[in-house]
């Protein structure tokens, strides 16, 4: 019998640039490396609360040369060899293989937890409880996702239709205390349906078997590895050149010289679409927050006595209201009046004033920068 702790592996997803927090997040500075929510980055949040299930030799981060050094300095107790570098983004999908790539070279009986990088949970307790009954039904053989219970008609997220109920037996002698999973059930998944339009997304809050996908996911290595060579042969071939080369003094000229042919794709697209056996487990009581725009932080921070919520002290507002109002600068004063429900960044080079409800199309202005091969990102 195997032991359950020695098999768990924590895998961070890091290497994202986080556009809608523009123009706090760019390039050299992406979300996950900001203080947003208090005084730790979000990265440092994220490795924090896996403490008590992962210890820091079973968490491994994947993202790219430039940003390990920043998370180095941030959390210098994760080992230097678990940061795993891609050359270059080139999807969730890629980011998966290449861990599992990692980790089947280091224990080819590996479970991994597949997290993210600047997400927000406020019920952590709740969370370890999740992945210890998680990597239960991961290890039964199912692929594992983390359902959220949808609170609004989201067009922003993806989302998942569960179905019958299943039955969970890991075979693992050293179970925890069973009451911590009081409440937790796996389902089958019957379909991912991603960035549905708003009518849609009504019909399936109302229709009460569907869940957000959280962009969470846990599942032996094995497993996972079969769906790549089933689903996407091409990444599966070049993932299996590189798990050759892994840990031999080829494995960075092996790397460099096949990423760049990788076809970018997502994990939800490439492989869980399509994939033949997935449960979802719904996180009810996680309180989580994926903080993709200036708007969530009013689902996340407490707001003052008119509703704002005030990031940076460098402010004064007279008559208003439902606001948030973000200032980086010590030594330029924002003055709002008579003005209600806005976003108002202050990022020392650029300045964003948009009204709450629009917040999402701050990914349009980055898109337009890029087309334009603008400064500002």
């Amino acid at each position: 019998m195997r032991s359950k702790e020695e098999n768990f592996y924590a895998v961070i997803m890091a290497g994202g640039g986080g556009t809608r927090l523009w123009p706090l997040s760019r390039k050299e500075r992406p979300k996950q490396m900001l203080r947003l929510i208090d005084e730790r980055s979000l990265f440092q949040t994220s490795v924090e609360r896996l403490k008590g299930l992962f210890p820091a030799e079973r968490i491994l981060v994947v993202t790219v040369a430039d940003q390990a050094k920043e998370f180095q300095k941030q959390y210098p107790h994760i080992p230097e060899q678990n940061y795993i570098l891609e050359p270059s983004p080139r999807g969730t999908a890629s980011v998966v293989g290449l861990a599992a790539v990692a980790l089947k070279s280091r224990d080819p009986q590996a479970v991994m937890a597949v997290l993210t990088s600047d997400h927000y949970i406020g019920n952590e307790g709740r969370f370890k409880s999740l992945l210890r009954f998680a990597f239960d039904v991961a290890s039964a053989g199912h692929l594992v996702t983390l359902g959220i219970a949808p609170t609004f008609p989201s067009t922003g997220y993806g989302y998942i239709q569960s179905g019958s109920r299943v039955e969970v037996s890991s075979g693992y002698e050293d179970q925890p205390d069973q009451s911590q999973f009081q409440g937790l059930n796996a389902f089958r998944v019957l379909r991912f349906i991603e960035k549905p339009d708003e009518d849609n997304a009504k019909q399936m809050i109302e229709s009460g078997d569907y869940a957000w996908n959280s962009g969470m996911f846990v599942w032996q290595v094995e497993k996972i590895m079969s769906e790549f060579q089933r689903q996407m042969p091409d990444l599966a071939s070049v993932l299996e050149e590189i798990g050759q080369a892994w840990d031999t003094d080829d494995q960075r000229e092996v790397l460099d010289r096949l990423w760049p042919g990788i076809k970018p794709q997502t994990i939800d697209y490439g492989i869980m679409e399509g994939a033949l056996d997935v449960t979802v487990i719904p996180a009810d009581g996680l309180e989580w927050n994926d903080v993709g725009s200036w708007d969530s932080f009013f689902d996340v921070l407490p707001p003052d006595e008119n509703g704002n919520i005030l990031m940076g002290e460098n402010h004064i507002g007279l008559d208003t209201q439902g606001s948030l109002i973000f200032s980086e600068s010590e030594d330029r004063l924002i003055v709002t009046i008579g003005v209600e429900d806005l976003v108002v960044v202050d990022g020392q080079d650029v300045l964003l004033v948009c009204r709450k409800d629009q917040a999402q199309r701050v990914r349009q202005v980055v898109d337009i920068l890029k087309e334009r091969n603008r400064e500002y990102l």
